[in-house]
């Protein structure tokens, strides 16, 4: 019976969320299979992986073949550098101990490279942020000078109509004062 370990998809149309199964090669993509190494979540920032690493180990151990995609996501969780280290301690290259200090090597590494990216990623959001704000503030000033222009105009225009106003008003009560004593 050919082994293979692949993906198994879950979920809804537009959101699909898959399973790491270990199949024969012969079953139905969902259908049956022999056990199951974990989840792969594509729809996060970033994808969410959920893998039993040690029952992984062991199935590439024993010849099972992953898929392109699951070759990645395996590659990624480290799975296949510790088969590939296992292989070595198989063949006399080194101890056991080395290759545990070359995995752990490798996964710090890894770790610091994925907070590097993160603390990269937070940077851009926040400069972004700040970018967004400014341009925000600059339009905002930009339409209180327009208001604040348009309101002057209409006091200069108000006060100009009071002014005209004013000085039809005394003219108006001298030909009332005038038509009053016209008519006494």
């Amino acid at each position: 019976m050919s082994t293979k370990i692949r993906l198994s998809r879950h979920g809804k149309k537009g959101y699909a969320f898959y399973h790491i199964v270990v199949a024969d090669s012969r079953s139905p993509r969902d259908g049956r299979f022999i056990e199951k190494l974990g989840t792969y979540n594509p729809n996060t920032n970033p994808a969410t992986i959920d893998l039993n690493f040690e029952s992984a180990v062991r199935w590439i151990g024993m010849g099972a073949q992953p898929t392109d995609t699951a070759r990645s996501i395996l590659s990624k969780e480290g799975v296949m550098y510790r088969h590939h280290l296992n292989g070595g301690v198989k063949k006399g290259a080194f101890t056991e101990e080395v290759a545990e200090q070359k995995f752990a090597k490798w996964v710090a590494e890894k770790e610091a490279k994925a907070a590097q990216t993160k603390a990269a990623q937070e940077a851009a959001r926040a400069k972004s942020a700040k970018e967004r704000l400014e341009a925000e503030t600059k339009v905002k000033e930009a339409k209180a000078a327009a208001l604040a222009a348009k309101l002057a105009e209409a006091a200069k225009a108000a006060a100009a109509t009071a002014e005209e106003g004013a000085e039809e008003a005394p003219a108006a009560a001298e030909e009332e004062a005038a038509a009053e004593t016209a008519a006494e």
